[in-house]
């Protein structure tokens, strides 16, 4: 897949069968669409392109732009629609200017100009231009003066598409992560870069990774204790295995309870990650943090969490 950055240097696109979306989540939703787009890039020997936006629309023209979760960073819903067979990925910065352009504007000097495509796959709310005044109809208008061909993304895919991406956020903010895994055809995953803690958990006999989120927009799964695997940046004597462990996103209440911390203890591993990126994938929920009565008790229920975690692992 080949991904663009500068609107002034496209290439000359081959029958360009295009759609445009935030695709947050590269979820199961944006799977049927895809797959619809491939499917007609296929019956016209043409190449599949999909227009997106960083940062995020919401974060510009929203009302509460603060409250942007994103299921994914933009490196990682490159890499997910790469795996999706996707042939071109242009990614537009969204500025305030961008999004006060006069809709025609953005169909004819935009799209048409520097697209040019063959087919346009679009949902029936699909807004754009100034105060989000184009809609369906005015695409309509130039497919039906030969502009380039219109489909409309069905009702209910395209329902299913963003209701997809709200239950995905609100699962994994409940620490459902099962129903995040069912929706999302994967596993939820973050990167986080691995620096110092107090080191509570290494006096304990759990030492524990502590990560801080490469991207601040991502959004964190509920508090509470996971089953995880875990991928190094930079493997050393690992190679590319995925390593087990258990994480806690919380408050440590037994501890401090003074802020949010996430930290992972990685079984059977001594190594010195520090300044590492690592990557984290959810795969089972545990059990919500609590408050225990010391450390002893903190460290007994430590030692049942590994347990369950190994069985839950190991049986993947």
């Amino acid at each position: 897949m080949q991904v663009h950055r500068n609107i002034e240097q496209l290439p000359s696109f081959r029958n360009a069968i295009l759609t445009i979306g935030t695709f947050d989540g590269v979820h199961l939703g944006h799977a049927s669409i895809i797959a619809q787009l491939k499917s007609l890039a296929k019956e016209v020997d043409g190449e599949t392109v999909i227009l997106t936006f960083h940062p995020h629309p919401r974060r510009i023209v929203g009302k509460e732009p603060q409250a942007v979760l994103l299921l994914n960073t933009l490196p990682e819903k490159i890499r997910l629609l790469e795996e999706a067979g996707i042939n071109h990925l242009v990614v537009i910065p969204f500025t305030p200017e961008f999004a006060i352009q006069p809709p025609k504007a953005y169909v004819e000097d935009f799209l048409i100009r520097y697209f040019n495509p063959h087919t346009v796959i679009i949902g029936y709310d699909h807004r754009f231009g100034h105060n989000r005044e184009g809609d369906f109809k005015l695409l309509e208008t130039y497919a039906q003066n030969k502009a380039f061909g219109l489909v409309e993304i069905p009702g209910k895919l395209l329902e299913a598409s963003t209701i997809s991406s709200t239950r995905i956020r609100q699962a994994l903010l409940q620490g459902d992560v099962q129903l995040a895994s069912n929706l999302l055809g994967y596993d939820y995953f973050f990167d986080g870069l691995v620096v110092k803690g107090n080191q509570l958990g290494r006096t304990l006999g759990y030492p524990t990774a502590n990560l801080q989120l490469t991207d601040n927009e991502k959004l964190i799964p509920a508090n509470g204790v996971y089953a995880v695997t875990v991928r190094l940046s930079d493997p050393v004597s690992n190679g590319d295995a995925q390593l087990k462990g258990m994480m806690n996103i919380g408050v440590r209440p037994t501890v401090d309870g003074l802020s949010r911390v996430i930290e992972v203890n990685i079984f059977d591993f001594d190594a010195d990650i520090y300044g590492q990126t690592i990557q984290v994938t959810l795969k089972h929920w545990l059990r919500a943090e609590q408050k225990f009565s010391g450390l002893d008790a903190l460290k007994e229920q430590l030692s049942k969490d590994k347990a369950t975690s190994i069985g839950l692992l190991n049986s993947l």
